[in-house]
């Protein structure tokens, strides 16, 4: 069985999550990917993150429960960092062929996650493209680290069979969702709806003030 492991916060899950997950099987010929909602990420502030229920929830909104399965395993492994979970997943299940799934943002930054060698050395790797850190990853110090092991994208079908270090970047459509940008959205719905209400005009007592059609928190709002 190959299954790809897409890690993440989740805070919240949203379809750019859920594209990254659907190409990522087709393209690397998964049998499913799971999405393994982080109890918390060392690398995030713990300030605006959601609670861990919430966003397992949301997770399992993306997800069919089939070829998409959410997971929140780590919290009942007890690990905090990838390393000890992809360590604690392969004695788990001996027979499974794993993926780790990341984007381009991910490859980045990957130098500051704990013991990010033993990492490439335990799993193959998948990055997928990410508006505007596609370039600046593919030239970071990750990649040229691993710079051997790199497969040409036409070998992807091939990666969770590959012993590692071996990793691809996929070349296939980006998805630009943030959940940064979602989290903002719903904080500034938030605070319109909060808003005072502007006193009436003069004159106007008793009747209520004109339905312009743009009232602030109105249903669809925060949509996108």
């Amino acid at each position: 069985m190959r299954v790809g492991l897409l890690g993440g916060s989740f805070n919240p899950a949203h379809r750019g999550h859920a594209h990254v997950a659907r190409r990522a099987r087709r393209l690397l010929g998964l049998d499913q990917v799971w999405l393994l909602v982080s109890p918390g990420n060392p690398l995030k502030p713990a300030r605006g993150m959601a609670p861990f229920a919430e966003r397992l929830a949301s997770a399992r909104r993306i997800a069919d429960g089939r070829r998409i399965v959410a997971t929140g395993i780590e919290a009942a492994l007890g690990t905090q960092y990838t390393a000890d979970t992809i360590l604690a997943l392969r004695r788990i299940f001996p027979n499974v062929h794993f993926v780790w799934l990341m984007g381009a943002d991910n490859l980045l930054q990957l130098p500051r996650w704990r013991r990010w060698i033993d990492i490439a050395r335990a799993v193959p790797i998948a990055v997928l493209p990410r508006p505007s850190y596609n370039r600046p990853a593919l030239a970071g110090q990750a990649a040229h680290r691993l710079r051997l092991a790199r497969l040409a994208t036409r070998a992807a079908t091939t990666l969770a069979a590959r012993k590692p270090p071996a990793w691809v970047f996929l070349c296939t459509a980006q998805n630009p969702t943030s959940a940064t940008a979602i989290r903002t959205k719903e904080k500034e719905c938030s605070h319109r709806q909060k808003a005072p209400r502007a006193p009436r005009a003069s004159g106007s007592a008793g009747h209520p003030p004109p339905d312009t059609g743009a009232q602030a928190g109105a249903p669809g709002a925060a949509a996108g």
